[in-house]
């Protein structure tokens, strides 16, 4: 296994490759965004460590405090993303960025380390199986499936925010809330606008874009969160066939 390891930093963060199987050589404006975003946060002590390769091999965690997130807490990392694809699968690469980050959490005080997580593994989420090898727990849910992880060193405990158990919006029209933490999410938005434009479907696209409105958001959130007929509806980047499904609703 390959033990070069490099976290981003503001200074090396123009030249790293961020991971994600998006492939372009080209300037791609989903990446451009994330670098943008993570230029924001990696002084807020979020943590973004990854196999020094052209590879999809990482981990992404940051303070809770800061986190992005409508979840509540003193003293946790929140994970993000924790993602091994391809021919690196089972070489131990997962296990590797997990032991960093519990050793993060447990050399810099932290109370612990919380995750998103579902009743039965989505897409676009990490293995919540992989984490509870390690000790995570189930210490919250919402009534629609969703439910927050964690691995407590000293017996607290995170929650969803109030907020989030509403899953409801007055709004009954396609709505989108959005951040650019993932380098999909900008390709995902202008394939949502143009299907909407040519097929007369009234959507409302809001980028999340302070902490303030992160915290405050109606759902559970890792960087996306869909309602339709004021309804939530996923977490999960959509293709045409789901936007489909969920429009005939």
């Amino acid at each position: 296994m390959n033990t070069d390891f490099v976290n981003l930093t503001t200074e090396n963060l123009v030249n790293e490759h961020l991971c994600c199987i998006i492939r372009s050589k080209k300037p791609h404006q989903g990446i451009d965004a994330k670098r943008q975003w993570l230029s924001d946060r990696l002084n807020e002590g979020h943590v973004f460590r990854k196999l020094n390769a052209r590879a999809t091999v990482f981990i992404e965690y940051a303070p809770l405090e800061t986190a992005w997130v409508p979840i509540t807490g003193d003293n946790y990392y929140y994970l993000y993303c924790l993602w091994v694809s391809g021919s690196h699968k089972g070489k131990g690469y997962g296990k590797s960025l997990m032991e960093y980050c519990l050793a993060d959490a447990k050399e810099s005080g932290k109370s612990g380390i919380c995750m998103l997580g579902a009743n039965k593994q989505k897409s676009w989420l990490s293995d919540q199986s992989f984490a509870k090898k390690f000790g995570f727990t189930v210490v919250d849910t919402t009534d629609n499936g969703f439910e927050l992880l964690a691995l407590s060193f000293d017996g607290t405990t995170p929650k969803f925010a109030q907020n989030v158990k509403k899953q409801e919006i007055e709004s009954k029209e396609l709505t989108i809330y959005y951040d650019m933490q993932c380098p999909f999410v900008y390709q995902n938005i202008e394939m949502i606008k143009q299907y909407c434009e040519m097929n007369d479907v009234p959507v409302s696209l809001i980028q999340v874009d302070t902490l303030q409105k992160a915290k405050e958001l109606p759902c559970v959130f890792n960087n996306w969160g869909v309602f339709y007929k004021g309804n939530f509806e996923t977490v999960n980047l959509l293709d045409v066939a789901y936007l489909k499904r969920i429009l005939k609703k």
